[in-house]
């Protein structure tokens, strides 16, 4: 591919969470110069707030996923803190009927799975309490730091002759013809040959200035974080409708949870308050951990998480402009993220996916949807979000 100039590069990818960032890096491995833009701080958003889960079975990605994980330390060259394996249990019945049909899915494709007794629930997450019915034991998948994680991407790519520029919100997308020619942003004009976007909640907006039709829903998604307990055998605990994971430092940091539907503009939310959700998820990891209900909680987390009607990704290369390739992951970003980055680049430089079928995940299943989709399924903001967005008006 050819290079861009000083004024811009190669290609250029709109958003600096995991996604844009391991499709940057994936990119600049295979010698392409590439530009990063953020509207903000790489990673701020929902790729530095979630609970750092790497076991997405359900994905086409997934087989990528698990290859890569175990390398992304040595690959990066920095550490993610990724931790094999995760346990899921139940403290009722419902749940322990829900969580075996889910083992008996990954049974399905090859991957293993242990059925667990409270009594092996509790070896493995101390943290339990009498209350727990039975569990299963993910001998795949496991669990990264994504603060970690979106620092490892973006050093890793900058060591590779990559650059990344924060603050600096994509307004516009530029066009001849058929094709992207560039960008225009809040700090001037980049140009590109090619052009990614990956910018969460801001994509639909990107989008449809080139006719290109990606419906999103953006919510508020939180999590918790406690003071540190005594670390446990295994890192990923899941279980009580929550995920999450313990850090190294000991800490739970948990989420899960009904979504605050929300709207965004170019900058993303106006603001992220505390909302009695916090009181929500400090319970329910009370009641999955009972050893741990002790702990105080010492800081929460919120992020903004673009949502697609299926809740699958998307990641599709465009026909019309052919030079734009566009990745929403609707939630599951984060584990995804060695995988996803590597299809967007195989979509830049391939102009296919060279390891999985990404069929299910293109853009053009949407064309049909109705207008009023988010009306019909309640994915609509509250009173609350209303006031919310009245005052950063005022």
């Amino acid at each position: 591919m050819t290079v861009a100039g000083a004024a811009g590069a190669s290609v250029v990818v709109v958003g600096g969470g995991v996604t844009g960032l391991s499709a940057a890096w994936w990119l600049a491995r295979s010698g392409v110069d590439v530009l990063v833009l953020d509207k903000g701080i790489v990673g701020w958003e929902a790729s530095g707030r979630n609970g750092g889960g790497a076991s997405h079975y359900h994905s086409p990605l997934f087989d990528e996923e698990q290859r890569l994980w175990p390398l992304m330390d040595e690959l990066l060259g920095y550490s993610t803190e990724f931790r094999p394996e995760r346990v899921v249990f139940a403290t009722n019945a419902l749940h322990h009927q829900q969580y075996r049909r889910m083992a008996q899915m990954c049974r399905d494709i090859g991957r293993r799975v242990d059925d667990l007794d409270p009594q092996q629930v509790r070896e493995f997450v101390p943290l339990a309490g009498d209350t727990v019915v039975g569990g299963v034991h993910l001998r795949f998948g496991g669990q990264a730091n994504p603060h970690r994680t979106v620092q490892a991407y973006a050093w890793a790519l900058q060591d590779l002759g990559g650059r990344i520029l924060q603050h600096a919100p994509v307004l516009r997308i530029l066009t001849s013809g058929d094709r992207v020619t560039g960008v225009e942003t809040a700090l001037g004009v980049f140009s590109c040959d090619h052009l990614v976007v990956a910018a969460g909640p801001q994509g639909e907006a990107l989008l449809a200035q080139v006719g290109a039709r990606l419906p999103l829903a953006p919510a508020r998604a939180e999590m918790i974080v406690t003071e540190p307990a005594p670390l446990m055998p295994i890192g990923g605990a899941d279980g009580n409708g929550l995920y999450g994971r313990q850090t190294l430092r000991g800490n739970l940091a948990y989420g899960g949870g009904p979504h605050e539907w929300m709207e965004v503009d170019a900058d993303g939310p106006a603001r992220r308050p505390s909302t009695p959700l916090l009181r929500n998820l400090a319970r329910r990891v009370a009641e999955l951990l009972p050893r741990a209900a002790h702990l105080r909680v010492i800081r929460s987390w919120a992020g903004v998480v673009e949502n697609t009607p299926d809740g699958r990704p998307v990641i599709d290369r465009l026909d019309d402009p052919g030079n734009l390739t566009v990745a929403t992951m609707s939630g599951v970003g984060f584990g995804l993220s060695p995988a996803s980055g590597h299809a967007i680049r195989d979509l830049v430089i391939e102009g296919r996916c060279t390891f999985a079928d990404l069929s299910k995940l293109s853009i053009g299943r949407f064309a049909t949807l109705s207008e009023d989709w988010r009306e019909a399924s309640g994915w609509v903001p509250t009173a609350h979000w209303a006031g919310v967005a009245g005052l950063a008006a005022a």
